[in-house]
């Protein structure tokens, strides 16, 4: 099938790609069939490897398409009858599946919390004020929206940048990938936390990165195994460990950095959810303390204002940000310039610090209420593994527990779980209680239904 991409759309060129190879998976392709490669569908189209990836994550997310290590995406099976051979919609009818009466997904934020009032009341300024619509923009990011990020991530996380070195990105897998490309002519192999974020793994096996995977402590990444892997690169989230929800001390820290700089190497934070700390104030960023500029810096807007904006940031050292401003595929802005330039405005008129006291005021309620109504209902029989940050809270039973029969009746109930080994890898294991798409009021009835598949398994 021929996939027609308009670059005059104003829908993005990945979104335009996702919809195009979905309708083409429903209609042609069959379980278990091979896609087209990342790199063969950049050069076909024209387009960049990024944008195809960010496609690719999106049918991934969403359980069109699986990966296998070092041989490419297939077509998963889940959304389609056991019996059938063939997904060709038009011959067959899919039953289309019901929504669930409670989702618990672990990183959703309700529609109704993004300021849109505002935020249309913003963008029209932003036009008013000058977009040039002729122009494509700066490619490392709109210098009005770099500034702001740079003033916040100073005063909020302690971070040490001037905007010169941030540059703005279509989300985190798209900062991974930029990093991947730079990274390649001097660094073959990648470590990163086990258990840990799986997008990051896949980001850098697309570009045949040697994966290494280093154990968690509690106190974060094992620095002994890290040395013994000789990875001179390395991906951690020290703040709030994914998805433990371990927090690396100061002196680790000062370590990591210590062993990253005797290796000539660069270390990868990514600081996905600190705005959202419900106790106490996150440490600051480990870049923060890096005086030797082997830290590279990385943060979203996803989790406290809107995924689907797909906004993201990174602070590059300066050895980085050369080979970043000589690179031929980084000269053309990756966010849509309104989009910037209203995001831009949206923080320095106050709209932005404004929107996160009220959205870490709110997640803050929900969070307390789920942990008290999970200790009301659950009793002895759980503990809490993590908590205190972030859209969920991590809980494992401790009793003797069916896991195979809860998973059974949570489907019965249509009661939709995630499950911290199903995407992190190792040996940690938890359900991943997420309460940021609920409203306030939801969380008592969806924890209620919870319990009892819960007391079901137990014995």
């Amino acid at each position: 099938m021929i996939y027609i991409l308009k670059n005059s759309s104003k829908v993005p060129l990945h979104i335009q790609l996702f919809k195009c190879i979905k309708d083409d998976i429903l209609n042609n392709y069959e379980v278990g069939q091979k896609l087209p490669s990342i790199r063969k569908l950049a050069q076909e189209y024209n387009i960049s490897k990024t944008t195809v990836q960010t496609a690719f994550s999106q049918l991934y997310a969403e359980g069109f398409i699986d990966s296998k290590p070092r041989s490419g995406y297939y077509v998963c099976d889940f959304l389609y009858n056991e019996t059938s051979k063939s997904i060709n919609i038009q011959s067959e009818s899919v039953e289309k599946k019901e929504s669930p009466t409670y989702d618990f997904f672990p990183a959703r934020l309700r529609s109704e919390d993004f300021p849109l009032k505002t935020w249309k009341r913003v963008f029209n300024k932003a036009i008013d004020e000058g977009v040039d619509f002729g122009s494509y923009g700066d490619g490392q990011g709109e210098i009005e929206l770099r500034k702001q990020v740079t003033s916040y991530l100073t005063s909020s996380r302690g971070v040490k940048c001037l905007e010169e070195q941030v540059v703005i990105c279509a989300g985190f897998s798209d900062s991974m990938s930029i990093l991947a490309k730079l990274l390649h002519n001097k660094h073959s192999t990648f470590a990163m936390e086990e258990p840990g974020y799986h997008v990051a793994k896949k980001v850098f096996e697309e570009y045949n990165y040697k994966v290494v995977k280093i154990k968690v402590t509690k106190d974060g990444i094992d620095l002994e195994s890290l040395k013994k892997s000789n990875s001179s690169l390395v991906y951690i989230t020290p703040s709030h460990q994914y998805p433990t929800g371990v927090t690396m001390p100061i002196a680790q820290r000062l370590k990591l950095i210590k062993e990253m700089v005797k290796r000539d190497g660069y270390i990868i934070e990514d600081d996905y959810d600190s705005e959202l700390a419900y106790y106490n104030r996150p440490i600051p960023s480990l870049q923060g303390l890096d005086t030797n500029n082997t830290v590279v810096y990385l943060g979203t807007f996803a989790k406290s204002l809107s995924p689907a904006l797909r906004v993201s940031y990174m602070v590059l050292p300066p050895k980085l940000l050369e080979l970043y401003k000589n690179n031929y595929d980084f000269h053309f802005p990756r966010v849509s310039i309104t989009t910037q330039k209203t995001l831009a405005l949206f923080m320095k008129d106050g709209y932005w610090q404004k929107h996160l006291r009220k959205i870490r005021t709110l997640n803050k309620k929900k969070h307390n209420l789920l942990k008290e109504l999970l200790q009301k209902h659950l009793k002895s029989t759980f503990t809490i593994e993590a908590q205190g940050a972030g859209l969920a809270i991590l809980i494992n039973p401790r009793v003797e527990f069916d896991w195979e029969k809860f998973k059974k009746l949570s489907d019965e109930k249509n009661i939709k779980l995630y499950f911290a080994k199903e995407r992190s890898g190792g040996d940690f294991e938890a359900i991943r209680m997420g309460f940021g798409g609920f409203l306030l009021e939801e969380i008592t009835p969806a924890v209620k239904a919870f319990s009892e598949i819960w007391y079901m398994s137990i014995g």
